[in-house]
């Protein structure tokens, strides 16, 4: 099944349907995943091999402001500077753009400003196609529900299917070839208390791609085969730990589920190792940190960053050992 027919299926009559509205603008907060998407079963579709599980960063997203282009060619902008169609992301921009190009002459503006950096692991492209697929929403008029929404941004990005909501969210799997039961859930359990602290190393682009070094983990990594029954643990003790509040179980399974998939990324062939000399010491230093009482865990995604976990009575002590460090409410509403 292509794209295309996944569209099709969603808006079915409203396929046709002309803009009603000349713009649009919608916010949609990054994520992190606490239980990592880390292997597809569908390339095209960007259908997981496992289920995951995410929080939000609450006011560090992307607004996507939508509108239609009166000239003969599509624009778009990252944060004021032009993005060019040649470039990786330009290419899955400009497909994206494509599948809802409803007539040749149809042309769209998109301007998208981040808070975040750039594929460094915070997840840009989730916010990003999560902001432009809910302001393609308002443009078209389509009045989706947010887990077809949720579907439609996963074949952006696949992380992007969680990117619809504020605080925790699971990502079902699925098991149907055509992927509409793999979509994105918000779970209502607000955990006011809890932090996270955006520790960023490196802002530059990561060298490897997380789809690239996806691919390469799934193809070569003999340590892959175990991934799915760790994942099906970490959800179940996350779930867990959120209906408890607790938070040791919370911070533990969510650094070992992280450094499980660095290990298969370090066992695959050619190695995929994002960790910089930065990475590692701060990894020590929190480790240090927790031996001594501070209870504070880390998660760390496809990039060389870290993204702190704490308490908000810890914020003050774990930002004196952090000073770069930027606390994050998951729970804040950043529209």
């Amino acid at each position: 099944m292509k794209k295309a027919d996944v569209i099709s299926t969603i808006l079915a009559e409203r396929k046709d349907l002309l803009p009603r509205h000349l713009s649009s603008k919608a916010y949609a907060p990054s994520n992190i995943a606490l239980c990592k998407y880390w292997g597809k079963r569908d390339q095209e579709l960007n259908l997981p091999v496992t289920s995951s599980f995410s929080i939000s960063l609450g006011s560090k997203g992307a607004t996507t402001e939508l509108s239609v282009n009166s000239n003969a060619h599509d624009a778009a902008f990252l944060n004021g500077q032009p993005i060019d169609w040649g470039s990786s992301f330009g290419k899955r921009l400009l497909a994206f753009l494509d599948l809802f190009r409803i007539k040749p002459d149809l042309h769209f503006t998109v301007n998208i400003k981040t808070n975040i950096p750039i594929g460094a692991g915070l997840a840009s492209s989730a916010c990003g196609f999560a902001s432009l697929i809910k302001a393609f929403n308002l443009l078209f008029g389509w009045e989706l529900k947010n887990h077809e929404l949720s579907i439609l941004a996963r074949l952006g990005s696949g992380s992007a299917s969680r990117s619809l909501w504020h605080g925790f969210v699971e990502w079902h799997a699925g098991i149907k070839t055509d992927g509409m039961d793999s979509y994105g859930e918000a779970i209502f359990d607000e955990w006011s208390e809890l932090r996270l602290g955006l520790l960023i190393l490196n802002e530059r682009e990561k060298p490897v791609s997380s789809r690239e070094a996806m691919q390469r983990t799934v193809t070569t990594s003999p340590l892959y085969s175990a991934w799915p029954a760790k994942v099906n643990h970490d959800l179940s003790a996350l779930k867990q730990a959120i209906n408890l509040k607790d938070f040791l179980l919370l911070g533990k399974t969510a650094e070992s589920n992280a450094m499980t998939m660095h290990a298969t990324m370090l066992s695959a062939w050619p190695t995929v190792c994002y960790f910089l000399p930065e990475t590692i010491t701060a990894m020590n230093k929190i480790w240090k940190l927790r031996h001594e009482g501070l209870m504070v865990f880390f998660t760390q995604d496809a990039g060389p960053n870290l993204k702190l976990i704490f308490l908000e009575k810890d914020s003050e002590t774990v930002q004196a050992n952090f000073p770069d460090m930027e606390v994050v409410d998951p729970f804040a509403n950043g529209e």
